[in-house]
């Protein structure tokens, strides 16, 4: 179990370090096996009930797999010295936090689209979503950067920090491992319908607590930042309106309470692969989205991350 100190400690690693490319990476390792057992695994197996069998051991092993790597990191190191092992603890649990990356992607957007390069936010929003960037306008680059932020506060910030808490950095690790084999395999797609089956209704399950703990977060956030009731009580109103709209049973909640929180409008029509994919609205209309909401979405990501550290700390007293 980790100390509310060191859980402090990897949230200022992250947000002093991010993501640098020179530190072995946990989920790059973890994306090297996925990408291996889809490349070298699935194609092996010819019927759907296979394909599904072997899509439940990965989602089951991989994050088991992970944690005892993690625990046993932490066990050796602790038998040399106790204070490297809990270091070794405080930077496996950094590994896990993606507030720092986060903000520089969504920075890197909202600099591109300041300068008046279309072509080169698209470029940038392209590396944190999934959806088609070639022929996004300037609003919905906007919208998908803001439902990014939303999404990716719950998966890159809260859901870690909430692990951590009940099961200190090898839990928050097997989580990160759950959600890497969502992102890669959980798709509708026809190459992945079976096989990452299990890995999507494993991550469903996983941010079942931390998405709705990221929506409420942003219920006072978004008071403390405009110091307005009201904007609290918008937040509130459309998540407990919207949030069941999105086709994902958690994505919708921080989504909506994002929506609410800037007085926006998100949802709409995606494309991915060149298929188009409607999704509801989430909040009510509202002003048209511009680049200046991109900020305003990484204040309130911040201040719920802010809440959701001293939370986490405050557990662990």
């Amino acid at each position: 179990m980790m100390t509310a100190g060191e859980v402090i400690m990897a949230c200022l690693l992250d947000t002093a370090l991010g993501d640098p490319r020179w530190l072995p990476h946990p989920v790059r390792f973890m994306g090297s096996v996925i990408a291996w057992c889809d490349d070298r695994i699935r194609p092996l197996l010819h019927r759907p009930a296979g394909q599904q069998a072997a899509g439940v051991l990965l989602a089951l092993g991989l994050p088991a797999l992970v944690y005892a790597i993690g625990w046993g990191a932490i066990e050796s190191a602790g038998r040399l010295h106790w204070v490297l092992g809990r270091g070794v603890e405080v930077v496996l649990a950094f590994t896990t936090l993606a507030a720092r990356d986060l903000i520089d992607h969504a920075r890197s957007v909202l600099r591109a689209l300041e300068a008046g390069s279309l072509e080169g936010a698209r470029e940038a929003v392209s590396k944190i979503v999934g959806r088609d960037v070639s022929e996004l306008s300037e609003q919905e680059v906007v919208r998908a950067t803001v439902e990014t932020i939303a999404e990716s506060t719950s998966d890159g910030v809260i859901a870690p920090l909430f692990y951590m808490a009940i099961g200190g950095a090898p839990l928050a690790l097997a989580y990160k491992a759950v959600n890497t084999l969502d992102s890669m395999v959980g798709h509708r797609d026809e190459r992945h319908r079976y096989f990452g089956w299990a890995s999507a209704r494993l991550d469903d399950a996983a941010n079942l607590v931390p998405a709705r703990l990221a929506a409420l977060l942003f219920v006072p956030a978004g008071w403390l930042l405009s110091r307005r009731v009201s904007t609290a009580g918008r937040a509130w109103s459309v998540l407990l309106r919207d949030g069941r709209k999105h086709p994902s049973p958690n994505s919708g909640r921080p989504e909506a309470a994002m929506a609410g929180a800037l007085g926006v409008q998100l949802g709409g029509t995606n494309f991915y692969g060149g298929v188009s994919e409607e999704r509801a609205k989430l909040g009510d209309p509202g002003p048209v989205l511009v680049a200046s909401h991109i900020r305003s979405a990484l204040r309130l990501m911040v201040t719920a991350s802010l809440f959701a550290a001293g939370f986490a700390a405050w557990f662990l007293l």
